[in-house]
């Protein structure tokens, strides 16, 4: 209640707070109006002060000049008389200002008066207003007390008999809660006796059977002591066996899992990847590898050859020295020889010798000048073979830098096999596989495309010629994916996406098909010897064929000393010292062979 009437309260001490301002504006007003009429007042007596001293000094001054000189007496008379006048006339002027101030005065206070009383007038009127505004809001916010607290006291009327309600529920509820629970201890001493004599009669029977368990315990010893005198071996040391026992049963019939499971994914790997290579392998028509280390070049006629050799063989020298290749002139009727292990340089020389034999004019200096124009010949040849094979493979956008560095791979071999048309193949057999495994056949495409294109430059750059490869092609703005494909297709670097695999295996697709390469007599049987050495090495050996040109190994084992989980583990463990160890085209298969015989002889 002391909240809700603060209202009014501070209403009326505000009107008359402001009934107090305008009594002091009043009395403020009054005694300006004094002070100005006292001012008035005072400026008078001041104005007719003066006067008096003035008359009075006139006439000191006028009895002094009588005494000093009557002869100008009268002038000063007349002139004290002037003055006299005019003084006069100033104290009237005086009179007449004051006069108009203090009418001015009186104005103003009337003027100050009357505002002042209407100021009153209208802050005693706005102070009446806001009185009865203040008793109505008053009366207002007590009607509305009135009703919220009616609507309080019916709640609390509410709430309390409702709280009524639940007391008397909840001690009904306690009531019969104390009714179960006196029940309920019945029961239960009821059931704690039963449990006594429950627990009296299992007290019995847990005796009767510690005797029994001493008298089995006493049977087992003396069982145990029998057959340890039976099997000479004490109860640890058959644990212990039958422990070997079970881990070695244990042991073989994983590896029977794994060796079923591993048989059985390989051959659904097999024959899938068997379907999509073999689908790949048919659909591209290649040519078999040729490679030489000689280039050979007819001639018109045998006396061609001794204008090759000039005069104290100073033609065939400069020609070997320019060239860099070396000039085999036998008893070949009507053709030399060209050797040279670089293939772009003796087909520059070869171009070089044909042009000079056309022309018939061969000395030092002609021959420098024909070799340099076979050069930019050797360079177009390369750059065009470059293109045609982009043409041919739909590739339109590499860098020209790029194009080229793969034109210079249209005379480079590798194992016998051109590395511009092993590109295309490898190019070919991605975009294939790539389509049938749902991959992107372009990206696939490009990678194979570019995998060895680091054979152009690996003499001029350290390091192998994926690594090489891949720098370059991503000098030149290739792709993430594509650079990845090519320094990752020798497992220089980590497999990380599907493209590389497959550039992986279109590379062994390209260069381990039938006629694809070969290799030399020396490398081969060096290989065939390290796969038995490889072979022998394990226990229980007997004998190893290589065979199918060193893709096969059959290792005879004997039966007695490797069983058949023994001859699984060894064949894996010789395919991956294989892998390891060795570097061969396609993939060699390992067979474990153990026979076992058993002859009886009937009599």
């Amino acid at each position: 209640m002391p909240q809700l009437s603060a209202g009014p309260y501070a209403v009326i001490s505000y009107a008359a707070t402001l009934t107090a301002t305008s009594v002091g504006l009043v009395v403020v007003g009054l005694l300006v109006v004094g002070l100005l009429g006292w001012i008035g007042v005072t400026l008078t007596r001041r104005k007719g002060a003066e006067v008096a001293a003035a008359e009075a000094n006139a006439k000191l001054e006028a009895a002094t000049a009588v005494a000093e000189a009557k002869s100008v007496g009268d002038r000063i008379r007349r002139e004290a008389e002037d003055e006299v006048a005019v003084i006069r006339a100033r104290a009237k002027e005086s009179e007449q200002r004051t006069e108009e101030v203090r009418r001015q005065a009186e104005q103003q206070a009337e003027e100050l008066r009357r505002q002042t009383e209407g100021r009153a007038k209208e802050i005693e009127q706005r102070a009446d207003e806001v009185r009865r505004q203040s008793e109505d809001r008053a009366s207002e916010i007590r009607r509305e007390a009135e009703q919220r607290a009616s609507v309080v006291r019916r709640e609390a009327e509410t709430e309390a008999q409702s709280i009524r309600d639940d007391l008397r529920e909840q001690r009904l509820e306690m009531e019969r809660r104390e009714h179960r629970l006196t029940e309920r201890e019945e029961r239960l001493d009821e059931q704690l006796r039963g449990i006594e004599e429950r627990q009296n009669e299992l007290t019995g029977q847990l005796a009767e059977l510690d005797r029994q368990r001493a008298e089995i315990r006493d049977l087992e010893d003396e069982r145990r002591r029998i057959l340890e005198g039976v099997a000479n071996l004490t109860s640890e040391q058959a644990k212990t066996e039958l422990v070997a026992a079970l881990e070695a049963e244990a042991k073989r019939h994983a590896h029977t899992i794994v060796r079923d499971i591993e048989r059985q994914a390989q051959d659904e790997g097999e024959i899938k990847a068997r379907k999509i290579i073999t689908g790949a392998v048919q659909r591209l028509a290649s040519e078999q590898t040729s490679e030489s280390v000689v280039s050979v070049v007819h001639l018109p006629s045998d006396d061609m050859k001794g204008r090759i050799i000039g005069r104290e063989g100073r033609n065939i020298r400069s020609f070997e020295q320019t060239t860099g290749v070396n000039l085999i002139i036998d008893d070949t009727p009507e053709a030399v020889l060209l050797s040279c292990f670089d293939p772009v340089r003796r087909e520059t020389a070869r171009l070089t010798l044909d042009s000079l034999v056309l022309d018939g004019r061969i000395h030092p200096s002609r021959i420098e000048e024909i070799y340099e124009r076979s050069k930019g010949e050797v360079a177009e040849l390369c750059l065009r073979a470059a293109e045609d094979a982009m043409a041919e493979v739909g590739i339109t956008d590499l860098h020209p830098e790029l194009v080229r560095t793969m034109g210079l791979l249209r005379y480079r071999t590798s194992y016998g096999q051109n590395v511009l048309k092993h590109l295309i193949e490898s190019a070919h057999i991605a975009s294939m596989m790539a389509a049938e495994l749902g991959l992107d056949p372009q990206l696939c495409k490009r990678g194979a495309f570019l995998h060895d294109v680091g054979k152009a430059l690996t003499h001029e750059s350290e390091g192998s010629h994926a690594i090489v490869g891949a720098d370059l092609a991503r000098k030149y703005g290739e792709n993430d994916d594509v650079v990845h494909c090519i320094e990752a297709h020798h497992n220089e670097v980590e497999v990380r996406t599907v493209e590389a695999v497959l550039t992986q295996a279109a590379d062994a697709v390209s260069g381990g098909r039938p006629g694809a390469r070969r290799e030399s007599l020396e490398a081969y049987v060096q290989r065939l010897e390290r796969l038995e050495e490889i072979a022998m090495h394990h226990d229980g050996v007997e004998k190893v064929f290589a065979m199918q040109a060193g893709r096969e190994i059959r290792v005879m084992v004997l039966p007695d000393a490797v069983d058949d989980i023994a001859a699984q583990v060894m064949a894996r463990d010789i395919a991956k010292q294989v892998e390891e160890e060795l570097t061969y085209p396609g993939q060699i298969r390992v067979t474990v062979v153990r026979e076992s015989r058993a002859t009886e002889v009937a009599k």
